[in-house]
């Protein structure tokens, strides 16, 4: 007798619900994406526990006849591909047919829809068609899916707590919300609104929605487009972060993704501005032609991959480092009254008019800065002017005191500033190691007296392997007995005094990094010097000493954060002031 047998349709769909259907959330994501493609322009999500108990998708679209109410929940039933070309070219947001059979098999499914001439409702349990009735003649589409994984209680066992469940949903409706500012969302709990958008295509004003006033001030529009891809959303200040990734909304001609490596981008392009543990918001909308793309690369459709990616990535560095290179990325310390988000629109539009004003009005002087801390005066006068002019991103800033033997308070005409002496002499000593370490030529001073360092065994052997790479950036290492290198002369930009400390910590960064890159080691280097050579909190400086520091840092590429991307500067403008002292009253 035959062993291999052909299996039962609704054990089939039981099987594929494992990889459609892991989670309340991919329920709500598949009805959903059906509504959109159905040209709805309202869509409501009604739950009861988070969805464990029901989900109700309720839309205006173009509805179904009776026929096709039926066959929707076969296996493969779609209207999406008709041809294998199709799979190549697909701009819906489903097309393999695979959700509803799926969703159906293990829960129990109420589907009520007219196309205004028919309407039907459809009655499932277990994936067993039940009845088949006439409706009202309403146009669109409400599916109700309740007691999901009933009839396979060891999934229904690992769904997570009714709150997770719950905030796996508000997520990607956020995220659908954002990604189709045109269509009206609403979604419910247990009859609590958790969010209800407008359908007015304002793409800021569903932001708002989403984060509320303050962050939707800190938001910043990008636009822009190559060969291949055309790129708009925002981007959040350096100071508006969250703790974890989904912070990072992408989306591609309407579809959310989840593109590891191009949120790995989208970080990096933060890289100094913000903390490694922190992540920006952002909004970002791709669209490309469906046939530079391929998104049938797992079943949830989560995750796309791009045949242009090296372009994309270009694409996408450029939009976000130079729009944040505009921008003067002080946080303003202030008293806010809460805003329409109208209102907000027009601050950040006035915002951005301004700097731009700023930065064409602005013309400074230069000199080629040495900004090490050491000497700082006497290199500082000795370096030679430039003729050409530079727009520097800070006003000239005057000192006057330090508190806490910490924190620099300045002013000019735009208001008082607090500078972080330790934060804002990293960041001048991180650019300038950054500089020295990059450039092709290499100035070397020899030591009187030559340094020995005896190291471990394994951090030998990798020095060792490195030796070539070392005297590129000037430092002459030669081996000097057993697991000991001996080094007679090395780079002019070692903080003098510290030359030995540094060397250790360079020598420090090699052994650690098996898998190693010049790009890496400059970058990690150039941190590290700067963090440890520079002044600390506490340590005193005079007032020529903050001078030179406060001009230095308003001379760096970013003076407003550390390479750490904590703040370097923070402000209270003269409003700020007197609103705080009850001086100016609105």
């Amino acid at each position: 007798m035959s062993k291999i047998k052909v299996m039962d349709e609704i054990l089939a769909n039981k099987i594929a619900a494992g990889e459609v259907v892991e989670k309340t959330m991919n329920v709500v994501k598949e009805l959903v994406e059906n509504s959109i493609d159905a040209n709805s322009t309202e869509i409501s999500i009604s739950l009861i526990d988070s969805g464990v108990k029901e989900i109700t998708v309720s839309d205006n679209g173009i509805g179904m006849d009776r026929e096709d109410a039926q066959i929707a929940f076969s296996r493969h039933a779609t209207s999406k591909l008709k041809k294998l070309d199709d799979l190549f070219n697909i701009d819906s947001l489903g097309f393999r047919g695979e959700a509803l059979p799926s969703i159906a098999s293990v829960s129990n499914v109420r589907l009520k829809t007219s196309n205004g001439v028919e309407g039907t409702i459809v009655t499932l349990e277990g994936g067993k068609n039940i009845n088949v009735e006439p409706s009202d003649l309403q146009p669109g589409t409400t599916i109700t899916v309740s007691d999901l994984f009933y009839n396979t209680p060891v999934r229904l066992k690992y769904l997570k707590n009714l709150y997770i469940e719950l905030a796996n949903i508000v997520e990607y409706v956020n995220k659908m919300a954002l990604s189709y500012p045109n269509i009206k969302f609403t979604l419910s709990n247990n009859d609590k609104v958790l969010l209800a958008t407008d359908g007015n295509g304002d793409l800021l004003k569903v932001i708002y929605q989403i984060y509320g006033v303050d962050i939707t001030k800190k938001m910043i529009p990008i636009s822009g487009e190559n060969d291949d891809y055309y790129l708009s959303g925002y981007i959040s200040y350096p100071e508006a972060t969250k703790s974890n990734r989904n912070s990072i909304t992408t989306l591609v001609n309407g579809r959310v993704i989840k593109n590891n490596e191009l949120n790995k981008l989208i970080v990096e392009c933060y890289h100094t501005y913000i903390p490694k543990d922190k992540y920006p918001i952002i909004v970002l909308n791709i669209d490309v032609d469906p046939i530079l793309i391929d998104i049938n690369i797992h079943p949830t459709k989560m995750d796309i991959k791009f045949s242009k990616m090296d372009t994309l990535k270009e694409l996408v560095e450029k939009l976000i480092t130079e729009r944040l290179k505009e921008l003067t990325l002080i946080p303003n310390i202030s008293v806010r009254d809460n805003s329409s988000v109208s209102e907000v629109r027009n601050q950040i539009k006035e915002e951005i008019t301004e700097e731009k004003k700023e930065i064409q009005n602005k013309q400074y002087e230069t000199i080629q800065l040495d900004f090490t801390i050491q000497e700082e005066k006497k290199e500082y006068e000795d370096l030679p002017f430039e003729e050409k002019k530079e727009e520097y991103r800070i006003k000239e800033m005057i000192p006057r005191g330090i508190v806490y033997l910490t924190y620099i308070i300045a002013e000019n005409e735009d208001g008082m500033y607090v500078i972080d002496q330790h934060a804002a002499a990293e960041r001048i000593n991180y650019e300038k190691y950054l500089h020295e370490m990059s450039t092709t030529k290499v100035n070397i001073t020899d030591l009187l007296v030559p340094i020995k360092i005896e190291l471990p065994t394994n951090e030998y052997l990798i020095i060792k392997e490195n030796i070539p790479m070392l005297k590129e950036f000037g430092f002459d290492l030669d081996e000097f007995g057993t697991n000991t290198f001996i080094i007679r002369s090395h780079p002019t930009w070692l903080p003098v005094g510290y030359e030995e400390e540094a060397i250790k910590k360079i020598l420090d960064i090699v052994s650690v990094n098996e898998n190693f890159s010049r790009e890496k080691f400059i970058e990690k280097a150039a941190i590290t010097m700067a963090c440890r050579m520079s002044i600390k909190a506490n340590d005193y400086i005079s007032y020529d000493d903050q001078v030179w520091l406060l001009d230095a840092l308003r001379k760096t590429k970013n003076p407003f954060t550390c390479p750490h991307g904590r703040p370097t500067i923070i402000t209270y403008t003269k409003y700020d002031l007197e609103k705080l002292f009850k001086r100016s009253i609105d």
